[in-house]
């Protein structure tokens, strides 16, 4: 063939031309009576097809050049995957050699295929895209490991794999590593031991905060004490108790609120540039932990560490995490046996203010979660969507610094839950019972983790001057 475009006969689809795997997926999609393949013949083998309403998106590009793993799927593993497929992780195996990988290819073509690895479960299609902690895989990473697969999984030359990556010691603090120090002070719970076998528990100790004078703070991580304590700890929230006098300019200000909330795959809150929480002489930290028993008797207790700004350093907005809920009042939930089940609840932000973030929360029939804006002028924005949600990764959706929402005083948040209390639901544990609002895993929940810096209005209005392109997210757009 020459160099350029060709429209394809069948004689030009043969074993010499493009590989066994092409050729299956040809034949079985009858591209050559549906559409016309077109070859654009450089370094790889494009195909597209024309639809009879104009031309379509490019749904496959595979290299003539076979896949490997040392050149082509090991960097990706090494960059999204290994930070829990690795030893002493939660990850229930290794994926850092060839060795390691191999017997688990088709598995792992079905999970990036379907978008269940890694872990990130927003609808790419809807609301704010860009967010500072994406660890989703991109629709060309996902196409290399798919080929890679289809062509039979090969090593490739070991000459070409990347140098093993080196992983920092996971006994120690993350965020340290990020700032260089260790956390600045360090609150523990008292300890608890839950048993091998027994009911779900709930530890509610309360623990005096050392200080003695008002800091301010820039980050917050929290943690089991032992990696035995992480089998057994499903998730914890902290409420910091504290008396300080609220102020006109600080709309929210009170004596208690969530300080943070913990759950797998979560290790720390870090404040955007001069935004932080106040701390003050005599606060307490009131600790919601809750356990369940894993065959082991064991005992732990958790880590709260606080990262300070200097001393005499106040940032110039305070952040304070909230947890609007999707419904009106807990005890509203209800989730009939055998059965779909959608709940709405709406927050009023009382301040203009920034989004940092979306966290949902719910337990085995959860299915999908939504936060949208309702602006003063009655227009609703889809800000992030999870139409996948999943019970075993509490992920934390963290907002770009390009894309966070800014809002005005009087938006509302609209928070959206669907439940599914059905059979085709893998994950839940018997559909012929009622469910309603409650701690244990088998209960449920709906509620969102988001942390809401307030600004002024006045701040309001410069941003928004400034941002008029994209002052918001439009209805059903992406930013």
């Amino acid at each position: 063939m020459r160099r350029g475009i060709h429209v394809a006969r069948w004689s030009d689809f043969s074993p010499s031309a493009v590989s066994a795997s092409q050729h299956c997926f040809i034949r079985k999609h009858g591209l050559l009576s549906s559409y016309k393949v077109i070859f654009v013949l450089k370094r790889s083998v494009r195909l597209a097809w024309i639809g009879a309403l104009g031309a379509r998106s490019l749904v496959l590009a595979q290299s003539l050049a076979p896949v490997t793993f040392a050149r082509d799927v090991a960097p990706i593993f090494q960059a999204k995957c290994e930070i829990c497929h690795r030893p002493g992780q939660g990850a229930p195996m290794n994926l850092q050699t060839y060795q390691e990988v191999r017997p688990w290819a088709r598995d792992i073509r079905e999970r990036v295929i379907t978008r269940n690895m890694p872990p990130w479960h927003l609808d790419k299609s809807i609301g704010i895209q860009h967010y500072a902690n994406d660890r989703s895989l991109s629709d060309k990473q996902i196409r290399t490991i798919v080929q890679w697969v289809d062509e039979g999984a090969p090593l490739g030359d070991k000459k070409d794999l990347p140098r093993p990556k080196v992983w920092p010691d996971d006994s120690g603090w993350q965020y340290a590593r990020v700032i260089g120090h260790e956390p600045d002070l360090v609150v523990t719970s008292a300890p608890v031991t839950i048993q091998a076998v027994g009911q779900d528990e709930w530890w509610k100790p309360i623990s005096d905060v050392p200080l003695s004078e008002p800091r301010w703070i820039r980050a917050i991580e929290m943690r089991p004490a032992t990696v035995a304590g992480r089998r057994i700890t499903h998730h914890a929230v902290t409420t910091l108790v504290q008396y300080e006098t609220a102020s006109a300019g600080d709309p929210g200000g009170g004596n208690e609120g969530l300080l943070m909330e913990w759950s797998i795959g979560k290790s720390y809150d870090a404040y955007r540039p001069d935004t932080g929480k106040l701390l003050v002489p005599g606060a307490k930290i009131r600790w919601d932990i809750h356990y369940h028993s894993v065959g082991q008797q064991i005992t732990d207790h958790l880590e709260l560490g606080i990262y300070f700004y200097p001393k005499g350093q106040k940032p110039t907005h305070r952040t304070r995490l909230s947890s609007p809920l999707a419904f009106f009042r807990r005890d509203e939930l209800d989730i009939p046996p055998n059965s779909i089940a959608v709940t709405q609840g709406y927050t009023l932000l009382r301040s203009a203010a920034r989004i940092e973030n979306f966290q949902p929360h719910m337990h085995l029939r959860g299915k999908a979660m939504a936060m949208q804006a309702i602006l003063p002028d009655g227009t609703e924005e889809m800000l992030s969507y999870v139409d996948r949600f999943d019970f075993n990764w509490m992920n934390n959706y963290i907002y770009a610094d390009d894309s966070a929402p800014v809002v005005p005083k009087g938006t509302v948040l609209h928070i959206t839950a669907w439940y599914d209390n059905t059979t085709a639901n893998k994950f839940n544990p018997d559909p012929n019972q009622w469910v309603g609002y409650g701690e244990r895993t088998i209960d449920e929940m709906g509620e969102a983790f988001v942390n809401i810096t307030n600004i002024s209005d006045e701040e309001y209005a410069e941003w928004a001057a400034t941002h008029k392109s994209a002052a918001h997210t439009t209805r059903g757009g992406q930013r």
